[in-house]
């Protein structure tokens, strides 16, 4: 349709007729969604229209016109109303304020994103799924679990560990940054010992590191390494990797992949933190989590430009203390139709 102000002010006045006949229908029972006079209504109605910012409020009023109109008992007249109310709802959609062909805002995501069923593994790809997670949401036991319905592979420190055979470098001269296999290690050695100042090197050691790593932190080296990994594995094999800015590697790399993030309310992560570390007090928890989050979230950001745990990162954000582990898990099969 030509979208001048004359049309579109045609379509303001069916929109506010369709709520007049609806609540003719229904009486007072329900009141109308457009209740002032008919010239002001319109007029409103037409900028709206007229507007991008504002195309969904007037969506979600025709929604509630639709909502009202299902209720009438008269079979005809509902089927008459729903009728104009698809019509109306159709050119509402054709109009470029809608935001109907706004609702994927980034093309090259969306054809990475494997619910995209229709093109699900049509190159061959294979099932990958990137799960970030806050410590005490139960994150890694609901991969685990996960791999293990899918049959699928599960990789987390095994990662870390590859990637320092490839390095010729010691275990614990390096620290997985992007991981929680550290936490435990930190904990019985006193969580005050986190804070001891790093020891320094020689100019002999660091020559040694500056060949070994190429010129490289540690931890570039590390991340660098363990991108390149990821990336063959994804052309062999179906897994799943917990962390370690997977989602944003396969994404750089043009991999499909899954992306899941799963939290829970802080009182819930520390009381999980408690109950898997013998001994560490409800304080001392909430000390643990508040800096593994900071720890994650500057690792996540310096190595993607991301925010970790943003919402608009990830395919599915789930809250997993509304589920707990095995419901998680059940959650995110009936999600990717498994």
């Amino acid at each position: 349709m030509a979208n001048n102000k004359e049309e579109i002010k045609e379509l303001a006045e069916h929109i506010y007729d369709l709520d007049a006949e609806v609540y003719c229908h229904l009486g007072s029972s329900l009141g109308r969604v457009f209740n002032r006079d008919r010239e002001r209504c319109v007029g409103e109605l037409t900028d709206l229209l007229m507007t991008r910012p504002q195309g969904h409020i007037v969506r979600s009023e025709l929604a509630l016109i639709a909502n009202m109109a299902r209720t009438i008992e008269d079979r005809e007249e509902r089927r008459l109303c729903m009728a104009e109310y698809n019509r109306i709802l159709n050119e509402v959609m054709s109009l470029p304020t809608s935001f109907a062909s706004g609702d994927v805002i980034d093309p090259h995501l969306a054809k990475l994103n494997s619910f995209n069923l229709q093109n699900r593994f049509a190159g061959g790809e294979h099932l990958i799924i990137c799960i970030s997670w806050t410590y005490g949401s139960g994150g890694i036991d609901v991969g685990f679990k996960l791999a293990d319905k899918l049959k699928i592979n599960y990789y987390d420190a095994e990662i870390f560990d590859a990637v320092l055979k490839r390095l010729d470098a010691e275990k614990d001269s390096l620290r997985d940054c992007a991981g929680y296999t550290h936490v435990k290690k930190e904990l019985n050695q006193n969580l005050s010992s986190m804070l001891l100042p790093a020891k320094r090197l020689t100019f002999k050691e660091k020559m040694r590191e500056f060949s070994r790593y190429h010129g490289l932190s540690k931890r570039d080296a590390v991340f660098f390494n363990q991108s390149d990994l990821l990336c063959e594995m994804a052309q062999k094999e179906d897994f799943i990797i917990m962390g370690r800015c997977g989602d944003a590697i396969m994404t750089n790399n043009g991999i499909p992949h899954i992306s899941i993030y799963i939290t829970a309310p802080i009182e819930q992560r520390i009381h999980r933190a408690m109950e898997v570390n013998e001994g560490l007090d409800s304080k001392r928890a909430a000390r643990l989590l508040k800096r593994l989050d900071r720890e994650h979230s500057h690792y996540y950001r310096f190595y993607t430009s991301r925010s970790w745990g943003h919402a608009n990162n990830y395919d599915l954000c789930i809250n997993s203390a509304s589920y707990g582990i095995d419901g998680t898990v059940d959650f995110i099969l009936r999600m990717i139709g498994k």
